[in-house]
């Protein structure tokens, strides 16, 4: 697997991300070691968590569980990984976040999400350092964007973790471009750490006409990013629960409900077009298509829930696409 530079920070990352997200949950701990295994062995380095997955899959759970399970087969190979996790959404303790069905309560999580009060952060870095077995991780997010709490409390907050070698470098999830450039604007004026990565939601449809989502990459977020190569794009949910191969599974999916559209139907017919071309599904060729974005680059962040899902994704790292079907690719649309 290839490997790529983190920003400008002059660390190196493979252009593949695992993300962790369902280890614990809907990945038992057996088929999480041989994921993490197989990734490792075909030369990733990058691994991404977050302190409240995945609280969701079992009723009672504070989350954790990923981190645990990362921490658990780390043991002896910390220094081959670049360890990423998250902070500030875990939802408050309460019965009512999951249904009579055990389904999660999305309403009140959202509502009741920790946030990214000072002491918050640096209370839940520590549950995760201790969960992860490591004295420091090398990213760690603001995983969802708290509009409740200054920005200069969570900035330098996060800016004394840094300096404590808790942290190597910083990101943010789930946000706005005008909060980016406030963060960006007030680490400046006070020399605190600024973030290096943005996680965000991306792939090859696009979001449709009167989506107010913040955490879907939009025309104006990715120039933004492509003058500001600082910060690094990670894209999460790139193939959006694999649906691109699967039209059955596509249809009514809550996946396509930012996406829905004549837009996204045409850039689907030329997206399979191109996959036949190159002999391969369309969920790879999406993924090889961010691999070879440049204007910003983007490292895609793969969360496959069993081995052979991680089997079938990685043969897109072998994927050329040439000028002429980038081009159609990119042209695609209503």
């Amino acid at each position: 697997m290839e490997t790529m530079e983190l920003g400008r920070t002059g660390t190196q990352i493979s252009k593949l991300a695992l993300g962790a997200m369902q280890f614990g949950g809907a990945t038992s701990e057996p088929d999480a070691v041989r994921i993490l295994d197989r990734f490792l062995d075909a030369g990733g380095t990058f691994l991404d968590t977050a302190d409240c997955y995945e609280w969701w899959a079992h009723p009672g759970s504070r989350g954790g569980e990923s981190e645990e399970i990362l921490g658990r087969h780390l043991k002896g190979r910390r220094d081959r990984v670049f360890l990423a996790t998250k902070g500030s959404a875990v939802p408050a303790y309460d019965e009512k976040l999951w249904n009579a069905d055990g389904s999660a309560n999305w309403e009140l999580a959202r509502r009741t999400f920790a946030g990214a009060g000072g002491d918050t952060l640096r209370h839940a870095l520590d549950g995760s350092l201790k969960r992860l077995g490591t004295d420091h991780v090398d990213l760690y997010y603001v995983h969802v964007d708290d509009l409740s709490t200054p920005l200069e409390e969570t900035l330098e907050a996060l800016d004394g973790l840094v300096r404590a070698g808790k942290i190597r470098y910083l990101g943010w999830s789930n946000v706005r471009t005008w909060r980016l450039e406030a963060i960006r604007q007030l680490c400046d004026r006070h020399g605190w750490a600024a973030p290096v990565a943005l996680q965000q939601q991306h792939s090859y449809l696009r979001a449709k006409a009167g989506n107010t989502s913040a955490s879907i990459v939009g025309p104006e977020q990715l120039e933004y990013l492509d003058l500001h190569r600082e910060l690094q794009l990670v894209a999460y949910s790139p193939i959006l629960k694999g649906i691109f191969d699967d039209p059955a599974k596509r249809s009514g999916h809550w996946a396509m409900e930012n996406y829905d559209g004549p837009d996204a139907d045409a850039r689907l017919g030329v997206l399979h077009e191109v996959a036949r071309e190159v002999g391969s599904t369309p969920n790879r060729t999406v993924l090889a298509w961010l691999l070879h974005q440049t204007a910003p680059p983007v490292v895609p962040l793969i969360g496959p829930k069993t081995p052979a899902q991680l089997d079938d994704l990685l043969p897109a790292l072998d994927i050329k696409l040439d000028a002429d079907r980038l081009a159609r690719l990119d042209a695609a649309g209503a």
